[in-house]
Parts: structure tokens; sequence; C-alpha cells
């Protein structure tokens, strides 16, 4: 058997019902333009070490993220492996593969500045479409999560948005239509209290619907992601504001929260993440401003000091 029929066969049977449609359509994309190309003719059985790490070599050598590739490893450790099992071939070698080592990009986060600029400019405006962004500033929300976002889900009595499904783009026969799912996780299901100045804008918001989702789009399905997209990076260019992807809301959320004090463990909550280790790690960024305050209120202690009766000796030069 070649690896590229065991490969299809592996992701139709063993991937496909465990996880969801549009991670399935993912796997088959980078199984079609990646891994098959470089090793779909070869014997299942006849895949060895070398092979596997020069395949891992060109991909680095084309320039893919360490992300990219880190999973392409995953899919033919999980397919190899499994077929060891089933007895298709004696052994695999991906434990054998040296990773390329996982690059911690940083999400741009905007400044202080930059957000007040943006939500002057939405709330001058008469567009509804576009208070979703300040939403996204205000909850964590992610845009897929925005998109899907309908009044129903939104309960002005508690104050909540009630966070249960997810969307993507589609297109059939040259038609576009929303893809509603479930949410990225089991911990993604949340409610979200919303800030009363973020309810009140809600409320107009809704005085002005057209549709049954928050964020309205020229047919009845609302935003589509792309031109959502679009939308905010049209924004910042008009701003003046240098780009950033639309995920940057959702990290100026965050740290904008960790600022004020909010504790780790509930912002984890508000953003659906399974602990609040993954807060830190992904989204514990301060802005160097907020650094300088911080650093300038530590100062204080020594300012203190130098007040004392018993510091009053100290050299004029430590007194300025």
């Amino acid at each position: 058997m070649k690896y590229r029929d065991w490969l299809y066969e592996w992701l139709e049977n063993f991937v496909k019902p465990n996880v969801k449609e549009n991670t399935y359509c993912k796997y088959i994309r980078q199984s079609g333009a990646y891994i098959v190309p470089a090793l779909g003719d070869c014997p299942l059985g006849g895949i060895t070490a070398l092979t596997l790490q020069k395949f891992v070599a060109g991909l680095n050598a084309r320039g893919l993220s360490p992300a990219t590739v880190n999973g392409l490893i995953t899919l033919l450790k999980g397919s190899l492996k499994k077929a060891v099992l089933l007895g298709l071939c004696e052994r695999e070698f991906t434990d054998c593969i040296r990773r390329p080592h996982p690059s911690e990009g940083k999400t741009g986060c905007f400044t202080l500045a930059e957000q007040r600029k943006i939500e002057v400019y939405i709330l001058s405006g008469e567009n509804p479409k576009l208070c979703g962004i300040i939403l996204c500033l205000y909850t964590g929300l992610r845009i897929g999560e925005l998109l899907a976002l309908e009044w129903g889900d939104v309960d002005f009595s508690k104050g909540t948005i009630t966070v249960s499904k997810t969307c993507r783009d589609g297109w059939r026969n040259g038609a576009y239509f929303k893809i509603v799912g479930t949410p990225k996780t089991s911990n993604s299901y949340r409610t979200i209290p919303v800030p009363k100045q973020i309810l009140a804008m809600l409320k107009w918001c809704r005085r002005r619907r057209r549709s049954e989702y928050v964020c309205e789009g020229r047919s009845r399905y609302g935003a589509q992601v792309r031109s959502y997209q679009r939308t905010f990076e049209t924004l910042l260019k008009k701003l003046g504001i240098p780009h950033r992807g639309f995920h940057s809301l959702r990290h100026t959320f965050a740290t904008r929260a960790l600022e004020v004090g909010m504790d780790v463990r509930t912002l984890s909550e508000i953003l659906g993440h399974n602990n609040p280790a993954i807060t830190l790690k992904r989204y514990a960024h301060s802005l160097m401003e907020h650094k300088v305050q911080m650093m300038n209120r530590l100062g204080r202690l020594f300012e203190d000091k130098t007040k004392n009766r018993q510091l009053r000796a100290l050299p004029a030069m430590y007194m300025e």
C-alpha cells in the first residue's frame, strides 16, 4: 500500500469522526499540499527516519512557519503510529524527527491612544456594524464568535452575552452562506458579563437592527468573516494606525483587563481558556507605557525613604 492511500484512509476513518469539519478540511488541504507530493508514492512500510527528516528539512527550506511544520509532523505521527498498531507496517520513525522550535509570535496590542482613536471614530459614526469591534475590545470575543452572535444571545436584563457557537465563511454553487458550528473548545461555551457602558451601545445597535445577527451584513446571514476583517483593516488604515490582525482586539482586551487588576482566573474564564496558564502565556503582554507607570510607582518607595529623617544625610545628588 502506498502511503497516500493509507493517509487518506486514516483521515477519513480515524480523524474525521473526532474533529470539527473545518479541522478535517484543513488536514486534507495540508496533506494534499505538502505530505502527499513528497511522501505519497512511498510504500507504507518503506518510510525511514532519514526519509522523514529530509521531508521536514524541505518544509523548513520553503520557509514554512514552525507551527505549520510541527502540525504536519503531528499528522505523520498519528497516521504512522496507527498503521503500526493495525499491523500495516512494522515500525515508524517519527520520534526520530528533529522538530523546529516553535516561535512565540507576538500578537499585536493596541496602545491606549490607538484604542481610544478607534472607539471615538466608531461611536461618532452611524454604522452599527462597526460596533462589533468595540464589543471585541471589551469582551475578548473571537471573530467567529462575534459574527455568530445573535440578538437572542444578548440578555439585556442580566447584562450578559452567551457564547454558544462560532462561524466561518462558506460558498456553495458560487453563493455565500455562513457555516455556524460549535465553539472552539468546551471551555469556549461561556457567559460573559458586559460592561454597562458597552450594554448601552448594544441597545443603540438593537434599535437599528435589520438582522437577527448583532453584526449585520449584506445578506440575512450577517457579516462575512473575511469581509469583516477587511473592514477592520480599512478602518486602521483610515485612522493611520499600523496594521494588526483582528485577533489583536482580543489580545488588547486581555492586556487592558490585566492592567486594571482583573485576576487571571476570571480573565481565563471570560476568554474561554482551559486554564489560566494558557492566558498568561498567550496574552499577558504588558505595553511599555504600563511598564513605565509600574516602575515609577515602585520608585516612589525610594522617594518616600529619602524623605525620612535618617536619610537626610544622603548626598544631594540622590535627593534631586
